[in-house]
């Protein structure tokens, strides 16, 4: 089993009821979820629309090697109502990143791990922060509470209180 680290996001439709569906599904058909973050509202990242998103970060031990946790994860969101019709940002019902896979360092054209952008994403970095502050990050070195107090993405992310 390897411990992952997800990033889940929605901005579109009901964005709780999303994360909830994604989890769920995740834990079914891809590991165990071990611990949850928070979750949090933020404005968008990297394009213009007046959808906040909702963010939540999960660790999961998984026996999936990336690859094929990747492929989970997109059929996860196709359920989802995911639609994956153009480069760049946009608006989503679901939206799930492999942050991390262990220690391991991996890249090839479909996936890189860690995420390149991670200490460059307040919407990232503050729910892996209440999870898992003491990580280091394989590739820079540094733990995941320097790295949010580091960023310089001054975006507004708040946790969600229902």
């Amino acid at each position: 089993m390897t411990e992952t680290v997800l990033i889940l996001g929605a901005n579109l439709g009901d964005r709780l009821k999303n994360l909830s569906d994604a989890l769920s599904l995740l834990g079914v058909r891809a590991g165990t979820i071990v611990r949850l973050s928070s979750v949090y509202e933020s404005e968008p990242w990297g394009f213009e629309t007046d959808n906040w998103f909702f963010n939540q970060a999960v660790v999961m031990e998984t026996e999936l090697q990336p690859l094929d946790l990747l492929s989970k994860i997109y059929e996860i969101e196709a359920l989802l109502g995911r639609k994956r019709e153009s480069e760049g940002y946009t608006s989503r019902t679901i939206d799930i990143d492999i942050l991390f896979y262990g220690n391991e360092i991996f890249n090839c054209p479909e996936l890189t791990i860690p995420h390149k952008k991670i200490h460059e994403r307040m919407f990232v970095l503050r729910p892996i922060c209440e999870i898992i502050p003491g990580f280091i990050h394989p590739t820079l070195g540094k733990s995941i509470r320097s790295l949010l107090d580091e960023c310089r993405d001054k975006s507004q992310v708040r946790v969600f209180n229902k």
